[in-house]
């Protein structure tokens, strides 16, 4: 039954005036009820277990136990949309990303005490961010050094459990299985996606076609999830820079705050890194990364549209598709939001679903192009 009603909310924050200042812009909605206010790890805990808030807003930072240490044991007292508070700082990314990968959904910034008429001009903002956690799936983490349950992938390189045809209207015929061998797999995510890729990246061995990830995430956040991602993985990970060329074995990050697009064909193609507008709403943004990826492999592109709100990555599903590449998207399921990837669905841009633990297999089946 669809949930009717105010979206209730606690805020956690060891600062007063912090606590004061979200709870009158969040609660300046009509749709949003604060329902209480925690100034630490403990009492949090306890207004979580008392409450059962829809929505928890965390601060990273707090004395005692912080919002990184409590949040685990939160989430299994009540699997509740958790909002980290962060400072846009590398060690703020540090610990955001930690928290993200532990199956927070979303984080907010944090000002310094003489921004706080940047943070009240983001009311806007925080409060839409609030209303999307209302609707987000939580995850429960999973260690990435723990192996994902793989199904049995047959001749076709398809796991039939969670890889499944999809039909929607307008949708092309196909040839059945996979696609040809991939010279190139790109990646759009957003919401949830540190979650999900902390997951999956770490079960990827070579040989692997170059791998491109779009992941929606500020400038300051772009570094330090690659090389978070790095110290997991078997493969190189690295955030992009302006002129790298594209490799096998590789995987790379676009950074924040820039446009990545590929330019050149196959065996030399090169990142491009501009200061253009967003696209689709983001920058970097999916939508130009599967574009230029299309113009650049051709029917040897594969794109992968996963967990994430809005619409970006559609219109580039259709270019590659439209370029005789092959597209895949994450299952509702397994998803946090299912937003671009159900979109994409729903335009037929895509040819084929996954669930989140078939992502490995995924890439196997079209290293090898079984």
């Amino acid at each position: 039954m669809a949930k009717t009603g105010p979206i209730r909310v606690l805020i956690v924050d060891d600062s007063a005036l912090m606590r004061k200042l979200l709870k009158d812009m969040i609660g300046a909605s009509e749709d949003v009820e604060i329902v209480g206010m925690a100034h630490d790890g403990t009492q949090a805990l306890e207004l979580v277990a008392k409450l059962h808030p829809d929505v928890v807003t965390l601060d990273v930072e707090m004395p005692g136990r912080s919002g990184l240490e409590i949040l685990p044991e939160l989430l299994a007292l009540w699997p509740v949309p958790v909002l980290m508070i962060s400072s846009l700082t590398q060690e703020g990314a540090e610990t955001t990303l930690a928290a993200l990968a532990m199956g927070a959904v979303d984080y907010l910034p944090k000002p310094t005490s003489h921004q706080l008429s940047q943070m009240r001009a983001a009311s806007d903002l925080i409060v839409s961010k609030v209303k999307a956690a209302a609707k987000c799936r939580v995850m429960r983490q999973r260690s990435a050094s723990r192996p994902l349950a793989t199904a049995l992938v047959p001749a076709t390189g398809v796991a039939v459990s969670s890889v499944t045809a999809v039909s929607p209207p307008r949708m092309k015929p196909t040839t059945g299985g996979l696609a040809r061998q991939a010279l190139c797999v790109v990646v759009g995510i957003s919401t949830g996606g540190p979650q999900a890729l902390d997951q999956v990246l770490p079960l990827l061995r070579p040989p692997l076609p170059p791998l491109v990830v779009v992941q929606h995430m500020p400038g300051t956040f772009t570094g330090v999830f690659a090389k978070r991602l790095a110290r997991i993985c078997a493969v190189p990970v690295l955030e992009a820079e302006d002129g790298m060329r594209l490799v096998p074995d590789q995987i790379l990050i676009a950074p924040g705050g820039k446009q990545l697009s590929l330019s050149g064909h196959p065996p030399l193609v090169k990142v491009v890194l501009k200061d253009d507008p967003p696209v689709s709403g983001h920058r970097p943004s999916v939508d130009v990364l599967f574009r230029s990826a299309s113009q650049s492999f051709g029917a040897g592109v594969v794109g992968l549209i996963m967990t994430g709100m809005g619409r970006d990555g559609v219109d580039g599903c259709k270019a590659i598709l439209a370029a005789g590449g092959t597209t895949y998207g994450q299952d509702e399921a397994t998803s946090v939001v299912y937003g671009m990837n159900k979109a994409a669905f729903l335009e037929s841009a895509i040819t084929r679903q996954f669930g989140l633990t078939e992502f490995p297999d995924l890439i196997r089946a079209l290293t090898s192009g079984s």
